[in-house]
């Protein structure tokens, strides 16, 4: 009985959250009303009532369970294997697991960072990917005597060049699968925009035009 009932809430939750989804792009969020949400997702004000207090409830629980989604996925990298995965040019499964995630929740995220959605999102996720992709997982081993840049424009310059390549994938319609979008990823990461464009030909390379 308490499975059932699990089911038909979570049902209930992601009709609310497709109608959500649908109206932000037809109308902005600011535009729609609880009304416009119910009679989309035909179902009744009070069915809505008994998860959400307003539109704006309903926005803060989909971004920050779409958060923690990734949170998840990102706690289990285990740091020390880093070097291993860049020596032998391995994709990082848990990044193919996050764009497997990210494309699950595809329609919200194109939305929500589209310009009708919640420009506040973007600062939001891109401190998610800073804190739990770099500052837990590359900024302890770095050691400053061997870096060229300050590290916090280091985290700061990869976690914006991360989300920009997220918003692209999602915008252009997720034409990569998400093992070929998170190597392109890693090659940008591991080697550099001007390895990736084939301007120089290796690390050293980079570092004596430097």
């Amino acid at each position: 009985m308490e499975s059932s009932r699990d089911q038909r809430v979570i049902r209930t939750k992601a009709m609310i959250r497709t109608a959500f989804t649908d109206l932000i792009e037809e109308k902005g969020f600011d535009a729609l009303t609880v009304k416009d949400i119910t009679t989309r997702a035909e179902i009744n004000r009070g069915t809505f009532y008994l998860h959400y207090r307003d539109k704006y409830d309903l926005l803060e629980q989909s971004e920050q369970q779409l958060i923690e989604g990734l949170i998840g996925i990102l706690s289990t990298i285990q740091p020390a294997i880093l070097n291993d995965l860049i020596d032998i040019e391995q994709i990082m499964p848990q990044i193919v697991s996050v764009f497997e995630y990210l494309g699950e929740h595809a329609d919200f995220l194109k939305t929500i960072l589209g310009p009708k959605g919640d420009p506040s999102f973007h600062a939001l996720l891109r401190k998610m990917m800073s804190e739990h992709l770099f500052e837990k997982n590359v900024v302890p081993f770095i050691r400053k005597e061997n870096t060229l840049v300050p590290t916090n424009y280091l985290v700061s310059y990869i976690a914006s060049a991360h989300f920009g390549i997220i918003q692209e994938w999602l915008m252009q319609g997720r034409q990569e699968s998400p093992r070929e979008i998170a190597a392109i990823m890693f090659k940008l990461s591991a080697r550099g925009p001007l390895y990736a464009a084939g301007v120089i030909k290796d690390s050293k390379q980079a570092a004596d035009r430097g």
